[in-house]
């Protein structure tokens, strides 16, 4: 029980991150209804274009409290870039074929991504060293937070505050809610919903890029394929909390990163369950308890926030 207190804290900080990027599954299945599943990947290259901007744009020697927030601009743009160019060139040009043909794409996006960020990093392979802020860990009564998380814990709130701004109190965040609710009605209201989903993929990849950031900061280091096992964990947040419900993806995340790891915690506790503690079964739990929620209430934990278009 004394290490109750620092495994809740673990457990939010990990699913705050898979909040931020379950955020862009949700809002894109909000609108169009189509589920992603490049998303992941976008993830990923907004990791590896953090690393590009320490790597190949900042000088030798520069301090990380310096060189972070030019990494998280520099994420941010190569995740946004790299959205929008799927949304143009790979999704819109299938917004009206049937449903399979771009859940396709997205897998077949999903494996361009990785084999692309592959070539541009051969040591890809394996791990890639991620720089880390300097001091820490911080001691908070029986909790300690380690300086990588620090990042987390400032953006991710920082992150949904201003999302719920943006989509409760502007102009496009009124026009996302109407194309949401019906696209074909608020088109017929002047409402540019080629824009409004542009907008949608730009503001998910922003919110997993700056998750890319807290990912490589907290473990040390990305590789290529970073984006599939969190890309799923994500997912399942989004539908755990309520697909197409923002704060659903957010609470989801939280939920999911919780049980997590109390699961890798405590199970193997148990007499006769020690081999099931181990961290490569927590992903195994993640999912036992999607199974569980979605058998007690299908709609997610905050429900679907998606209008009937039949």
């Amino acid at each position: 029980m004394n290490e109750l207190p620092q495994q809740l804290v673990n457990g939010l900080l990990l699913g705050s991150m898979y909040g931020l990027v379950a955020i862009g599954y949700t809002m894109v299945y909000g609108i169009v209804q189509l589920i992603n599943f490049a998303h992941g990947e976008i993830f990923m290259v907004g990791g590896f274009g953090a690393l590009t901007v320490w790597l190949y744009v900042l000088p030798d020697g520069t301090s990380m409290w310096v060189a972070l927030p030019l990494m998280l601009i520099g994420g941010i743009i190569v995740a946004v870039l790299v959205a929008m160019g799927a949304e143009r060139f790979a999704y819109r040009p299938l917004r009206t074929a049937p449903r399979l043909a771009p859940l396709i794409t997205a897998i077949g996006l999903s494996l361009a991504l990785q084999q692309a960020v592959w070539a541009w990093y051969p040591d890809a392979n394996s791990a890639i060293t991620f720089p880390q802020i300097e001091g820490g860990p911080f001691e908070i009564g029986n909790v300690t937070i380690q300086t990588g998380d620090v990042f987390l814990l400032v953006a991710a709130p920082i992150s949904m505050a201003i999302l719920a701004y943006f989509v409760m109190k502007t102009r496009t965040g009124r026009g996302m809610q109407a194309t949401a609710q019906d696209p074909d009605t608020a088109k017929l209201m002047g409402i540019n919903t080629d824009r409004i989903i542009v907008i949608a993929f730009a503001l998910g990849a922003a919110f997993a890029a700056v998750g890319a950031v807290a990912y490589g900061l907290k473990y040390g280091e990305v590789q290529f394929r970073m984006g599939f096992i969190l890309g799923l964990k994500a997912f399942t947040a989004a539908v755990l909390g309520g697909i197409g419900n923002i704060y659903g993806a957010m609470l989801g995340g939280i939920v999911l990163g919780v049980a997590e790891a109390l699961s890798t915690a405590y199970i193997a506790d148990i007499p006769g369950m020690e081999q099931f503690g181990s961290q490569s079964w927590a992903n195994v739990w993640a999912f036992a308890l999607l199974i569980l929620v979605l058998l007690v209430r299908p709609q997610g934990l905050l429900g679907e926030r998606v209008a009937d278009r039949a």
